[in-house]
């Protein structure tokens, strides 16, 4: 059956092995996903001495053979799962007997690529999972943290862990998650960010919803707050749910830092943030149809430069954003050592050649370029993604109705913002619905000896940290 079913599978591999007390004995494994020398020293060396041992039966084998995980296979059908992943299989006439012997194919621990932070540990998550779940546990050295392992697609197999502190997190979190990914039919799950598609899809909102990282102290700090993550064999980014907009605005590697220079940060980023929004529909507006706002002085500069453009304002916008996207776009796709080179030449030169043209006119580029640099505070592509899909709909606004369209556009985000659920958990939370606890873990930051409790929001049970002092 095995072979039939391999076939084609050249690192497919079995050896038929005569015994005087034994009888046959067949030895099966995949090449590819094995250690062929933990084969040879574990279970060929082992098989090929029984015959000098005394009173030896098939029941014995697993005694024989050492190895750190031994299964016994009550069914067949689980013979390929335990192949794939790096076990060797032992049939003998009674029994189907699974021996660990995973090949290192794995990479290293290394260092942060995407959320670097000056201060705080520099380890990061691989695509192993056991690596990872070490990674964890060497974090949060308690049996309160628990791990729901489920295995999906129906081809790629793989193994996902819901991990949970269950005397803080709220249980019925856990079991809506498990449930839903339970009940998931899907030919194969890759990556982490698979998951978190088919969790949040329901969701029509192009704010991310679950939060993904790299770094294991994240990680850790999420469990302790209430928060379930869930990682996935093969990715090197575990997700954190449920997710809130605040979150965002507070990335935990500010907990390293004093809360009087933090602070000062949160306040840059959440005026950053509504700036990359709001400046292009703002100017927009005030230049189309809202001048009586602009100083004087300043409108005859805007005027004088504005003179010998033969475009709209809406259309030198829109054009200039589209370019500085395209721009982004290709230095995240470009290989680090010359895409940050490239964008800077693209972006000087189509801005200079676009001025001396007279395509476009300076105070524009000056408009984009101040949109563009407060956008940088945000790393998450999706809160990015986001973040240009409402500068867009300012824009538009601001184009059809002037200051009355960018607060038409502003009450549309407020509403759109307090109506989306991470998990059926407000997503506006803490302003929506008002938390003061979760205020100071994210858009202001008292000190740290004063973080002692956990949101209810989060942990129904053991909201007390127990901090004393």
């Amino acid at each position: 059956m095995l072979i039939e079913q391999f076939k084609d599978c050249p690192d497919f591999i079995y050896k038929k092995i005569e015994s005087k007390k034994l009888k046959t004995i067949y030895v099966v494994y995949l090449e590819s996903v094995t250690g062929s020398d933990k084969v040879n020293d574990y279970i060929l060396k082992k098989l090929t001495s029984i015959n000098n041992l005394k009173n030896v039966k098939e029941k014995d084998l697993e005694s024989i053979i050492p190895g750190p995980n031994t299964v016994k296979v009550d069914n067949k059908d689980q013979i390929e799962y335990y192949l794939n992943n790096g076990f060797t299989i032992i049939l003998s006439k009674k029994e189907i007997l699974a021996f660990e012997t995973k090949a290192d194919i794995n990479r290293s621990v290394g260092v942060p690529e995407v959320q670097k932070a000056i201060y705080g540990p520099k380890d990061s998550f691989t695509e192993n999972i056991q690596i990872n779940l070490g990674l964890l546990k060497r974090r949060i050295k308690s049996s309160h943290l628990k791990s729901n392992s489920l295995n999906m697609g129906r081809i790629t197999n793989t193994k996902v862990e819901i991990l949970y502190i269950d005397n803080i997190c709220d249980k019925t979190i856990v079991d809506e998650v498990k449930k839903k990914l339970e009940i998931l039919d899907v030919d194969g799950i890759i990556d982490s960010g698979n998951i978190v598609q088919l969790l949040t899809e329901n969701e029509k909102t192009p704010f991310p919803l679950a939060i993904s990282s790299e770094r294991p102290d994240v990680i850790a700090d999420a469990l302790m707050e209430g928060k379930l993550c869930i990682m996935v064999d093969t990715s090197p980014f575990v997700v954190i749910m449920p997710a809130f907009f605040a979150d965002f605005i507070n990335p935990m590697v500010d907990n390293y830092n004093r809360s009087a220079n933090v602070n000062f940060l949160k306040i840059l980023r959440f005026l950053s943030f509504f700036l990359t929004m709001i400046v292009p529909g703002l100017y927009v507006a005030m230049i189309s149809y809202n001048m009586e706002t602009i100083p004087t002085s300043l409108l005859v500069n805007f005027a004088s430069q504005m003179n010998n453009v033969p475009f709209p304002t809406i259309v030198e916008a829109i054009v200039i954003v589209i370019v500085c996207e395209i721009l982004r776009e290709s230095d995240l796709r470009f290989p680090s050592s010359y895409g940050s080179a490239i964008s800077i030449l693209g972006a000087l030169v189509l801005g200079e050649a676009a001025v001396s043209a007279g395509i476009v006119s300076p105070i524009m580029i000056i408009v984009i370029a101040f949109t563009f640099i407060t956008s940088l505070l945000f790393t998450e592509l999706e809160l990015i993604n986001a973040i240009r899909y409402f500068r867009f709909l300012f824009l538009i606004m601001a184009a059809l109705f002037g200051l009355y369209g960018i607060a038409l556009a502003l009450i549309y985000f407020l509403i759109h913002m307090t109506s989306i659920k991470s998990l059926n958990k407000p997503y506006f939370y803490p302003i929506v619905p008002f938390d003061l606890t979760y205020i100071k873990k994210t858009l202001f930051r008292s000190k740290y000896k004063d973080d002692t409790k956990r949101s209810d929001e989060l942990s129904t049970n053991h909201t007390k940290k127990r901090m004393e002092y």
